[in-house]
């Protein structure tokens, strides 16, 4: 447990790095941990990453691989404020977990979840990302 909370510790200060391959390792090591608090809020802001799309990217694909459902509704309330350009590399990510090696299955049943949230923005976006799934399986 006490290494768990060391790891998540150091990709959270890794998130605000001003290197953006330190910011891509944080958005991969704290994709596992998208249902913390602290770290659903680094990974939101690397998800939007103003500086570099690689992190955009490479958060979106590491959380879709993970396919929990914290995950998913991240990327949706990130498509909901992403511009175009954004937008793109987050499809880009999601596309790369799901058509590369193991497919992200966890990732497809976990997007009916955030069609059902409360919050408009993720239901929004959730839409968007089943689009982009059933294109991904085609």
């Amino acid at each position: 447990m006490r290494e768990t909370t060391k790891g998540l510790a150091a990709a959270l200060s890794e998130a605000s790095s001003p290197t953006w391959t330190r910011r891509v390792r944080a958005g991969r090591d704290l994709a596992a941990f998208a249902d913390v608090p602290e770290a659903a809020e680094a990974l939101a802001g690397l998800l939007l990453d103003v500086d570099d799309t690689a992190v955009t990217r490479q958060t979106a694909e590491a959380l879709t691989r993970v396919g929990m459902v914290a995950a998913m509704k991240l990327i949706a309330r990130a498509i909901t404020e992403a511009d175009d350009d954004r937008a793109d590399w987050l499809q880009t990510g999601v596309h790369d977990a799901l058509t590369g090696p193991g497919g992200a299955p966890e990732a497809a049943e976990s997007c009916a979840k955030p069609a059902e949230d409360p919050e408009a923005a993720v239901r929004q976006g959730a839409a968007v990302v089943a689009v982009w799934v059933a294109d991904s399986r085609c």
